[in-house]
């Protein structure tokens, strides 16, 4: 058991990050997920000319319990005061440090058909300091074009990612295509990957990778549906 002397202020922000670093490994993943949620609230608050917001007003702009909130955050420090709440600006300073977006991170975008085309002009990106720096495609007539400032690659190219300091991947290609270039991705030094092909993949332990399939979240809401009387 470690014991720690806190001296002052600076010292024991110090300590607590210490803390946080060690407690990462344990937080449950639908935490981290709501965490980009929690952002995009605190940026909403902050648009009315909000300084300090409570978990329950947090709660009610999201559809999620207070307590949830609450617990989400325990894990990695205090940063509310009872009676007082959250102050916005310095819990969305601390959810970007969480998260790593503080310094931004640059990711690669692979396949520019229809989908990823609106991946690159989508401007959600900004928000949590994620900028799309490359792109690439196998189709000669896309490569040296450039939509929304981004200029299409050859896919050769996915090779001098880590030497761009990219980290992070999307795949948005054919599902013959996906497996070839998570591989790609990986030995380019990619450590996550956001998947919008619906296909499996396989990658190294060290590798995250978040699968959206558009579809098959769609096919979920007819159950959530009021049955059609009229149709029996």
């Amino acid at each position: 058991m470690i014991v720690f002397t806190i001296f002052n202020d600076c010292e024991h922000v110090h300590k607590l990050n210490v803390a946080i670093f060690m407690r990462y490994h344990k937080i449950p993943s639908e935490t981290v997920r709501r965490l980009p949620v929690y952002l995009r609230g605190l940026k909403l608050f902050h648009e009315r000319g909000r300084e300090k917001v409570s978990s329950r007003e947090l709660a009610e702009l999201l559809a999620i319990n207070p307590s949830q909130i609450r617990k989400d955050f325990s894990y990695f420090g205090d940063f509310g005061t009872p009676g007082v709440g959250y102050n916005i600006k310095k819990l969305t300073k601390e959810i970007n440090k969480i998260l790593k977006l503080d310094a931004g991170q640059k990711t690669a975008l692979v396949g520019v058909g229809n989908l990823g085309s609106a991946v690159l002009a989508y401007p959600g990106f900004e928000m949590y300091g994620l900028d799309i720096a490359a792109a690439f495609d196998s189709d000669p007539k896309k490569v040296g074009k450039k939509i929304n400032n981004v200029l299409i690659e050859d896919v050769s190219q996915i090779k001098t990612l880590k030497k761009r300091g990219i980290r992070l991947g999307i795949i948005a290609v054919s599902r013959q295509s996906a497996q070839e270039t998570a591989d790609a991705l990986v030995n380019a030094g990619v450590n996550g990957i956001l998947n919008f092909c619906p296909r499996y993949i396989t990658v190294p332990k060290k590798v995250k990778v978040i699968t959206i399939d558009i579809a098959m979240d769609l096919a979920r809401l007819p159950y959530y549906m009021p049955a059609n009387r009229g149709s029996q």
